[in-house]
């Protein structure tokens, strides 16, 4: 073990000082390279928001790509579309719209309709049913509502 030695102008360190040689630069390095938790950045939390309208064909041919345009409304520019919420069950599909709001800035209290959309290749012959989040009923208890459109697959 004369590895765990470090050898000096007047000597050798014993292991116990090597050990403690080494706990302090571990905490040395650590002290240099960590990161504060106290992050000053921008304050922000996602919301989903409700989908006013959809613009889409009546029914799609196999094998097409087509564009789906949702519109929504953001009540204040403290609010950035983000992503879209998109998950699939069968021929189902699940679609809301994901904004980031951010809340320690100065925002414009002022309501704007926004058009976002994606593309949808359609894979099946079967119908496709989507469900567009419209947001929550109040007089149900918070209970989720949906724009339900079904649209067909037609052959080429």
């Amino acid at each position: 073990m004369s590895f765990l030695y470090l050898k000096t102008r007047k000597g050798l360190y014993s292991k116990s000082d090597m050990k403690n040689y080494i706990l302090l630069m571990m905490v040395l390095i650590a002290t240099l390279t960590s990161c504060s938790v106290d992050d000053e950045g921008t304050s922000f939390h996602f919301e989903i928001m409700p989908i006013v309208s959809v613009e889409m064909p009546e029914e799609f041919e196999f094998g097409e790509t087509y564009e789906i345009f949702m519109d929504y409304v953001k009540p204040s520019s403290c609010y950035v579309f983000n992503d879209f919420l998109y998950q699939i069950n069968g021929q189902e599909r699940t679609v809301g719209i994901i904004n980031t709001v951010y809340t320690e800035t100065n925002c414009e209290e002022e309501p704007e309709t926004v058009t976002v959309s994606f593309k949808f290749l359609v894979t099946s012959l079967d119908t496709y049913v989507f469900k567009f989040y419209q947001g929550e009923d109040e007089a149900a208890n918070g209970v989720d509502q949906y724009l339900i459109i079904e649209v067909p697959v037609v052959e080429q």
